[in-house]
């Protein structure tokens, strides 16, 4: 009799209140056991969910959250895996984080896909299973597949296509398996998704949002295909010459050396046809302040602020096409990403450790949507506040909703867009939400982080390793249902990553159309703007026209893509996007060597606490784009070829 490993569902499927992705694991079971009635195939195809790499994990399962260092971990953890990958240190013989194969806390990504083999090749004998459902199931096994496929493409470039059932292996060790070229890996994930699109298996929209969270729509499938002909259509996969020198066993280039300029065209057709599908009945749509529950009267401003944030950390909106639950504890989550207010006298009730460097802080626009370093008042106003960005200045009436009133924060906290409030947490900055009392009736009484030196949120109060190295917090991954009990404990709300956002895609379509027109139009501004104006800023033309010296710049290809890559780094700040975008741009070498930098959080005094301080120095090179193919498995299988520069 076959036996398989396998991790099931347990009680997810009973429990109302569970994500559909909270696997439990249980025994070894037969395949005969596995698809013996509908409630078994449910489990198994929990498992196949289960069964991939865990990107809305911490650090140490996903390699987007500090790879790039968008966001840093204090050196005291800096020997924890997503530091060490992004400090440069990985190696064939040890991969950090090896979705390869099985080692540490991941799972070899070729194991999940034989266990959709498994699911695919047995469902059909289930017998109290009806047709429909049988039909959903096998849609979201192959969307599963899909996904997998794209994500080692994402983890290591070339890969080896699981198109049919493989040895019972952790890894492509079973079997003498060849890398294939990237346009053929792109072409198989493209397919499967095809077949899903075209079955109409999937539902339109996932409606039971708690018992049925984290299971794919149809909307997910259309959002995976828009997105995976993006990345073949960028740089990194689109005649890219740098790999001229990394070729097949044929010895031909796994990459394509000639740009394919219509890679960019069917990009944008299949984009603009998920957004028409998300828009169809309203299926999916931007938050917006109609959105955001009042339990006490909000100005304007602080609605849009909240608004925002709920954008990304309210779970189960028809902003989050899909969200992935899968390896989520919330405890920990929230535990790193919200500071403390007040002096604990136990332990810390949580550590705060998730910490934003001045390099993504500076990547907000001024209150006039546009880049701080282009925006006229911040550079020929008389108060010079872009030389003085670094300067500290007085809270005062007109900025008390952003800084506490009488107090002084860096002078380049004071006039941002309101996504730099919604998405950071600083020193005097407003904090509305996760008090461990009641909330104000009064919004401008909300709570006011505190952090410097010897202050509760401080490095020196958070003991050896609980602390923020930068001086700015993650405020946009804090859920509102995240409240501290009282100054020695709190309660994690949920939380699901939001892996496929609505904004992404809408960034996504204009980033599209911009590539595959010779100039952008009307049409490219359409998608951005409509993602701007939610943040309460005007288009990019009046924007630019406006408020900078340089009106011509969304009028020019170049420019409107330097725009556009902007922004995302900005609307989808710290969601792990930008790892891998600033990878398909080929812009990494020239954005991820560079000083990161916070500020001097052991200082007390204003004056000191303010002045900016290296935490690390951070480096890329052109093996940097993909992970190492483990040297055990290139023994195992002299077929494989490892990936450049390991």
């Amino acid at each position: 009799m076959k036996y398989i490993r396998l991790f099931i569902l347990g009680a997810v499927m009973l429990l109302g209140s569970c994500n559909y992705l909270d696997i439990v694991p249980e025994n070894v079971r037969t395949v005969e056991d596995m698809f013996v009635d509908r409630y078994a195939a449910e489990q198994s195809l929990a498992s196949c969910y289960w069964a991939m790499p865990r990107t809305s994990g911490m650090w140490n399962t996903n390699p987007a959250i500090f790879g790039s260092m968008e966001a840093i971990i204090n050196r005291e953890k800096r020997t924890d895996a997503g530091m060490r990958l992004a400090l440069g240190e990985d190696n064939a013989t040890s991969p950090i984080m090896n979705y390869w194969n099985s080692t540490g806390s991941t799972r070899s990504v070729y194991a999940g896909i034989r266990d959709c083999h498994v699911f695919l090749n047995n469902i059909e004998s289930v017998k109290d299973l009806p047709r429909l459902e049988k039909d959903r199931m096998i849609a979201e096994a192959k969307l599963l597949k899909a996904m997998m496929h794209f994500q080692l493409i994402c983890f290591y470039g070339p890969i080896c296509p699981m198109r049919t059932s493989l040895p019972v292996d952790e890894s492509t060790v079973g079997v003498r398996v060849y890398r294939e070229k990237i346009d053929d890996c792109f072409q198989y994930v493209l397919d499967l998704i095809d077949e899903v699109i075209e079955s109409n298996a999937l539902p339109s929209i996932i409606d039971n949002t708690i018992s049925e969270s984290g299971r794919f729509s149809q909307a997910s499938a259309y959002f995976l295909k828009a997105k995976t002909l993006i990345y073949w259509a960028s740089p990194l996969f689109n005649g890219n010459t740098d790999y001229n020198d990394f070729r097949d066993h044929n010895g031909e280039p796994f990459f394509n050396q000639k740009y394919n300029p219509d890679r960019w065209t069917q990009a944008a057709e299949a984009c603009k046809q998920t957004v028409a599908y998300c828009e169809e009945n309203e299926r999916h749509r931007l938050y917006d302040t109609t959105d955001f529950v009042l339990t006490k009267p909000l100005s304007p401003e602080y609605l849009l602020i909240q608004t925002l944030r709920s954008s990304v950390s309210e779970p189960f909106t028809k902003e989050i096409v899909w969200g992935n639950g899968r390896g989520i504890d919330r405890r920990t989550m929230q535990s790193e990403v919200i500071p403390r207010f007040e002096y604990y006298t136990t332990s810390p009730p949580t550590t705060g450790r998730w910490s934003v460097p001045l390099q993504t802080v500076e990547l907000f626009y001024s209150s006039n949507g546009v880049p701080i370093e282009e925006d006229k008042d911040w550079l020929n106003g008389e108060d010079k506040k872009y030389e003085n960005r670094f300067k500290p200045r007085m809270g005062d009436v007109e900025h008390q909703r952003q800084v506490q009133l009488g107090e002084q924060s860096a002078s380049m906290n004071f006039d941002r867009e309101p996504r730099f409030y919604s998405s950071l947490g600083f020193d005097r900055g407003k904090w509305y939400g996760n008090a461990n009392i009641n909330t104000p009736d009064d919004e401008l009484d909300c709570l006011c982080l505190k952090a410097r030196e010897g202050e509760p949120a401080s490095a020196v109060v958070g003991g050896t390793d609980a602390y923020n190295a930068t001086g700015y917090w993650p405020k946009k991954l804090v859920t509102l249902a995240t409240t501290y009990v009282d100054a020695n404990s709190f309660h994690p709300g949920r939380i699901a990553f939001p892996e496929m956002r609505y904004a992404d895609l809408l960034l996504l379509t204009a980033e599209a159309i911009n590539e595959s027109k010779t100039q952008p139009d009307e049409e490219v501004y359409k998608y951005i703007d409509a993602v701007r104006k939610r943040a309460g800023l005007e288009g990019v033309v009046d924007s630019w026209n406006k408020y900078t010296e340089n009106s011509s710049k969304p009028t020019t290809k170049g420019g409107m893509r330097s725009i556009i890559q902007r922004e995302r780094k900005i609307e989808l700040a710290l969601e792990g996007q930008y790892h891998w975008d600033c990878r398909r741009w080929k812009t990494a070498p020239a954005e991820l060597n560079r000083l990161i930098q916070g500020w001097t959080t052991t200082e007390a005094d204003v004056n000191a606490y303010y002045q900016p301080f290296t935490v690390y120095t951070q480096k890329f090179s052109l093996r940097d784009y993909f992970m190492p193919i483990p040297e055990s498995d290139i023994i195992n299988n002299p077929q494989l070829i490892q990936n450049l520069g390991y």
